[in-house]
């Protein structure tokens, strides 16, 4: 079943590569509970297909680092950027995208997180195996208050700017 608005995020762990190490957090990759990270906090996610691909590439991240502050003056603590990839990857993508310090990669490097979430997709015919769906959401204390999900392929409404006109 897919998650909906009123829906409290599924428990899941993310990774994510820490290239500072810092006092709790390890140089390389660290792992994460999700509702420990959303307790208390606005975020706005998006789930894409996969690291360098080009959409995701092009236009995902990019517009999520570029309307970082307008989504914080919003009241967004942080942006979340999810992908089926391991946390190397998704570190070495968020430098290549200028995303550090901006946008946290998280790595979902099983597709457990996206399978819980009810947003899984199965790029098998691609040579991609299981990947996750393009979306966006706004999660208020672990509890998803928007919800936007991609039709096949498609890359209309998960973007920051729908993301930053539901804020209102």
């Amino acid at each position: 079943m897919t998650i909906k608005i009123g829906d409290k995020l599924p428990e899941g762990t993310l990774a994510e590569f820490i290239d500072t190490a810092t006092e709790g957090c390890a140089l390389g990759p660290n792992k994460f509970q999700v509702g420990e990270l959303t307790k208390g906090k606005k975020i706005a996610i998006f789930g894409l297909p996969g690291a360098y691909t080009p959409t995701c590439s092009a236009q995902h991240v990019p517009g999520y680092v570029a309307n970082a502050d307008a989504l914080k003056a919003k009241g967004v603590d942080e942006i979340w950027c999810i992908s089926v990839n391991d946390a190397f990857v998704m570190g070495a993508w968020g430098r290549d995208q200028k995303a550090t310090g901006i946008v946290r990669m998280m790595a979902d490097g099983n597709a457990d997180f996206s399978k819980a979430l009810g947003l899984s997709a199965d790029f098998s015919k691609h040579g991609m195996g299981t990947r996750s769906q393009r979306y966006s959401m706004l999660v208020e204390d672990g509890v998803v208050t928007q919800l936007n999900v991609e039709a096949g392929g498609g890359f209309e409404v998960s973007n920051a700017e729908t993301l930053l006109k539901q804020l209102g």
